[in-house]
């Protein structure tokens, strides 16, 4: 449970599940290693010290075995702590994310014949950037999961037509329920932006493309520094803020500035969720140029902010970033037509406007965790026969 997007996704349905419906919930989860910081614990929950962290009404398991990276002998060991905690438990229901948890997760609940066992895709394991045999390892690895479940959730239609095109399941056994997130903060985002441009220095006649990801590879941070190059010789009153951390941020300012752009970004470093918001406020144009990703959370939080995205066509992305009408998509490596739609947008101070309105029109209601929750709920209704 590291500060993410999945990670938050899985916090808000757990919570929906009590304070709406009245259900008993257990979320089993690893420990949470890496720079991300632990969403539990920025959450308000605490560890008990044994194992079993209970914060409210939500029941939380920690099974030190259970890590992200694969260790066959802690990985057995995991299993079997999964299995052990199913059988103390005795759910009607066990729904599983990510690719570890949900492989593990999702073998032992179905050997035990727990009545609806259910896995959400946030994203492939495997993709086009990976080394053949490890892609085709991870494909296996999907399928075989996918064989012990009774359905799938996708967060974006795309991810289901990438898993159907895998073999990883028919289309029959997806339903696409995207990411819920509280919206309100979104909303109110504007009120905190004449605050964060003061904090970082940005004058109110400058022009504000942000990006929200880690400093990472795949992530497109080199893209947008080479389509900045153009759009900065044209608005000379863009600046780029960088919302993150990650282990190219040196790398990434030494080329901006290699190529005299220092002035023109600001880098704000890691931040903890709920100043995420308020740097949209500040922002007057998204831009989402990462690789891969199954729908980025950052693409309708912009939206539902009043803010116009500029993404590259990956993933999900046209499923919320629509040319015209709520943004504009990209094909993928094309900077010179990134920065085409970038200075459109700089210089035109009623298109962003228009399209950042009409966003937040769409996908407000779309994007609400209440809503995520209802479809995730129903869906564990036709499995189990209760309501």
């Amino acid at each position: 449970m590291i500060i993410g997007g999945a990670q938050e996704n899985t916090l808000l349905n757990c919570r929906d599940l009590i304070d709406q419906y009245g259900d008993d919930v257990m979320l089993i989860t690893g420990p949470a290693l890496g720079p991300e910081g632990d969403l539990l614990q920025r959450s308000g929950f605490a560890d008990a010290g044994d194992g079993r962290g209970r914060a409210g009404e939500l029941r939380i398991k920690l099974l030190p075995d259970l890590r992200r990276n694969i260790d066959p002998l802690r990985d057995l060991r995991a299993a079997r702590a999964i299995r052990r905690t199913l059988a103390e438990f005795d759910p009607q229901v066990v729904h599983t994310h990510s690719a570890k948890a949900g492989l593990l997760g999702r073998h032992a609940a179905w050997s035990m014949g727990i009545p609806a066992v259910i896995h959400s895709v946030h994203g492939a394991p495997f993709h086009r950037f990976q080394p053949r045999p490890a892609r085709e390892f991870f494909r296996r690895c999907e399928r075989w999961a996918g064989s012990r479940c009774h359905h799938l959730i996708s967060v974006a239609d795309a991810m289901t037509d990438l898993m159907v095109q895998a073999g990883v399941a028919p289309r029959e056994k997806f339903t696409t329920v995207y990411s819920g997130m509280d919206v309100d903060p979104f909303l109110a985002a504007d009120r905190h932006r004449d605050a964060v441009r003061a904090k970082y220095g940005i004058l109110a006649d400058q022009v504000v493309i942000g990006k929200i990801a880690r400093l990472f590879h795949l992530k497109g941070h080199d893209d947008l520094i080479a389509a900045a190059q153009a759009v900065v010789r044209q608005c000379p009153q863009v600046v780029f803020l960088l919302v993150g951390s990650g282990i190219l941020e040196d790398a990434l300012k030494a080329r901006i500035e290699s190529l005299q752009l220092g002035r023109h970004f600001i880098f704000t470093g890691l931040v903890p969720p709920e100043d995420v918001p308020p740097l949209i406020g500040a922002m007057d144009v998204l831009v989402h140029t990462s690789l891969r990703e199954g729908l980025a959370r950052a693409l309708p939080q912009a939206l539902i902010a009043g803010k116009p995205a500029v993404s590259y066509d990956v993933d999900g992305a046209r499923e919320v970033v629509i040319s015209d009408q709520t943004g504009f998509l990209i094909p993928a490596r094309q900077t010179a037509a990134l920065g085409d739609a970038l200075i459109r947008l700089s210089q035109d101070s009623g298109l962003r406007q228009r399209l950042g309105g009409e966003g937040r029109r769409r996908f407000t209601e779309q994007f609400r965790h209440e809503t995520m929750t209802r479809r995730i709920r129903e869906i564990y209704s036709r499995f189990t026969g209760e309501s």
